[in-house]
Order: C-alpha cells, then sequence, then structure tokens
C-alpha cells in the first residue's frame, strides 16, 4: 500500500467554480492544518478551471520525488471567452506555468478525463 504526503486540491470560490489550485502536504500535523497548503495558484480574476490532475515526469521511476512533475488543468476566462490547458510546475511553491496550451473550444466546467499511459495504451 502507498501513502501519498502530497495532494492537488481545486479551490472552489466562488463555489461551485475552482479559482485556482493548492498544494498539500497530509504529512504536516492535525493540528498545524493551515500549514498544510504548502504551494497555490489562483487563476485569475473571471478564471474558473476544472479539478487538478498530476502527472509525473518519470512514471516508472521509483526513486523520484513524489511531487516530480505536472499538475494539469483546463481554465476558461469568463471574460475573453477564451479557454487554455495549463501545465504547471508541481515542484515550485506558487505552482508554476510551464505551459498554456490556448484551445479552440471551452472546455465544460466539470469535465473529467480519463488519463492512461502509453505503456498501457500499447497494450491494447
Amino acid at each position: 500500500m502507498s501513502i501519498y504526503r502530497y495532494v492537488y486540491a481545486a479551490v472552489g470560490d466562488p463555489m461551485p467554480k475552482i479559482s485556482g489550485v493548492v498544494k498539500l502536504d497530509v504529512s504536516v500535523s492535525e493540528s498545524n492544518r493551515c500549514d498544510c497548503i504548502v504551494a497555490s495558484r489562483l487563476y485569475g480574476e473571471g478564471c474558473f478551471g476544472g479539478e487538478p490532475f498530476f502527472v509525473a515526469k518519470e512514471p516508472n521511476n521509483p526513486s523520484a520525488d513524489e511531487d516530480d512533475g505536472y499538475v494539469v488543468s483546463y481554465v476558461h476566462n469568463e471574460k475573453t471567452g477564451e479557454s487554455r490547458f495549463l501545465v504547471m510546475d508541481a515542484k515550485s511553491p506558487n505552482l508554476d506555468i510551464v505551459a498554456a496550451v490556448e484551445l479552440p473550444r471551452r472546455v465544460p466546467y466539470g469535465f473529467h478525463g480519463l488519463f492512461v499511459s502509453e505503456n498501457d495504451l500499447n497494450k491494447l
């Protein structure tokens, strides 16, 4: 059984819209819940996204740090009508954006995806 240290959670503000993402360190003591947020990114005024998803840089490397990878999400700007797919550095304290791909269409709020590895696809 694996025990994970980090959780990437959506910031529901204003509910039910998602205005950002936080990285939580669940190894922090129960008495220090406020200190468990170790990284965060708000999408900006009028920007809302989907649930964040973690993608490991080296998923088959057992010695890689748990947070060595990217947090990805779809974000829609309600003011401009633009939508982007964001790729954020999971190790950075501000979840720095390393890539932003402009999308030709809006991805609806609440969109869920199924993520599979290339290795799993090759087994089909």
